[in-house]
């Protein structure tokens, strides 16, 4: 299974991009500046993409809902799928600056610092992630929706993405440093795994997941950035460009990754067993976990 397509998704992929069209569609007057702006901005979030992040809300909401046979209404977890969209488009309208991983390609079109301009882009990012926390609040209705909110700015912020990214540069050139495998796992939680662990973990409260189903989804959570990000690693080394529709720059670069520690074959074997894990966390939960498994079984096989 490589293909996103390959895998049951209960809500079209293409639901999530309308959503998230009406969500940066805004009326700026007559201000041409402000249009660019939100031009930018659509141009990052809109056209593209795993929808990963959105379609683990989903999707971790409806296994807990067919768990309680309970009914699963779509509108209570589109603001929170959108929110969690717009925060990872920003951070990689940031991670593409030249100041962090300097790429000219995102998906395959020119990064938006490229199309709009260096201050732009980081104003546009800048955009979506405060869009996100006003989607996120507009729509907080109840108790566990606040939570979520909480679970998603402290997977978004420094002790989450953010400071693994900051890792990640402090960690630039692997020659230079004296970094374990441990450390470098913990980055990678950071940096990939907090944002994905989150995305599960809302859908889950959402749902009025119960304390322990909410253990094993941060679990399964856990699970899968550790494989999506391992193997991001690998299709560093030998994926195709044109397949990914960005340049493969890490590994060539001598930046700190999983094949330049520990070998390209040691990093696919950690990369399946996190996805066997990722399985195994929700083994109990049989045909309501499906689609989540067949996610996991993806995040290794896949091919950008």
């Amino acid at each position: 299974m490589n293909k996103l397509e390959d895998i049951h998704w209960r809500v079209s992929p293409d639901t999530i991009e309308e959503a998230l069209r009406k969500v940066l569609l805004w009326d700026c007057g007559k201000s041409l500046e402000l249009a660019q702006l939100t031009e930018a901005m659509e141009y990052a979030a809109l056209g593209g993409g795993k929808r990963l992040r959105a379609q683990l809300v989903i999707e971790a909401a409806r296994a807990v809902c067919d768990l309680h046979k309970s009914t699963f209404v779509l509108e209570d977890f589109l603001p929170t799928a959108c929110a969690i969209e717009l925060i990872h488009a920003y951070s990689l309208v940031h991670d593409d600056l030249p100041s962090m991983d300097d790429s000219d390609l995102r998906r395959g079109r020119p990064s938006c610092h490229i199309k709009f301009g260096e201050a732009q882009a980081i104003l546009a990012g800048d955009g979506l992630l405060n869009l996100a926390y006003e989607v996120l609040l507009q729509n907080a209705k109840s108790t566990s929706a606040l939570q979520a909110a909480k679970v998603l700015s402290q997977a978004a912020g420094r002790i989450g993405m953010v400071g693994g990214q900051y890792e990640d540069i402090c960690w630039s050139n692997i020659s230079d440093l004296h970094i374990d495998a441990e450390q470098l796992m913990s980055m990678h939680a950071r940096k990939t795994g907090a944002l994905i662990r989150a995305a599960v973990e809302c859908g889950g409260l959402l749902a009025n997941a119960t304390d322990a189903q909410l253990s094993q989804l941060r679990g399964y959570g856990e699970n899968l950035g550790k494989a999506f990000q391992l193997r991001d690693d690998v299709l560093d080394v030998e994926g195709d460009p044109a397949l990914m529709g960005k340049e493969s720059t890490d590994f060539a670069n001598d930046k700190l990754t999983a094949p330049a520690m520990l070998g390209l074959e040691k990093t696919k074997q950690l990369a399946q067993l996190a996805s066997d894990d990722a399985q195994a966390n929700l083994v109990d939960w049989g045909e309501a976990g499906k689609t989540l498994q067949q996610l996991a079984v993806f995040a290794v096989t896949r091919h950008k």
